[in-house]
């Protein structure tokens, strides 16, 4: 079960991975030491899947955002299999979701810009068949970011 602190390191160490343990473990009230093990034990418990560097999008050059809403006529885990591999390696694609409702996948698209998306989708419809591929334009981003809210944590 974690406690308060587990749950105040996970917020802090989800603002800034880097922090020093010496900076956790004052905003949490531990030694240093301690605080080492807690956040080891976080790891081992798989909490903490890894740390990260988040990137600016504009400095990397991919500042635009376009949605994908995929149909398709096919749904055997073969297919939805040769689906996964056929976008694991389309790096612009940057997360891919299995729907409810009246689309069946929704990708994140990371752009340099808008007509660069037909260089992906072109890609994309090379290596497996879709039954219909609606793009959404993101015109602005109100909320973002990877931080989950830890309340919920056992």
């Amino acid at each position: 079960m974690l406690d308060q602190r587990d749950r105040k390191i996970l917020d802090l160490l989800q603002e800034n991975a880097g922090m020093p343990v010496a900076e956790v473990a004052e905003q949490v009230a531990l030694s240093p030491s301690a605080c080492s093990r807690r956040i080891q034990k976080l790891e081992e418990a798989g909490y903490i899947r890894g740390r990260i560097a988040v990137l600016d999008r504009e400095r990397i050059g991919v500042p635009t955002t376009v949605f994908a809403l995929i149909k398709t006529a096919h749904h055997s885990d073969d297919w939805i299999e040769t689906f996964r591999k056929a976008i694991s390696d389309i790096g612009e694609i940057v997360e891919a979701h299995r729907l409810t409702g009246s689309y069946d996948y929704i990708l994140k698209v990371v752009l340099p810009r808008v007509e660069h998306y037909d260089v992906v989708y072109r890609r994309l419809v090379k290596r497996i068949e879709l039954f219909d591929v609606s793009a959404f334009i993101s015109m602005e981003v109100l909320k973002s970011g990877e931080a989950l809210p830890v309340d919920y944590a056992r």
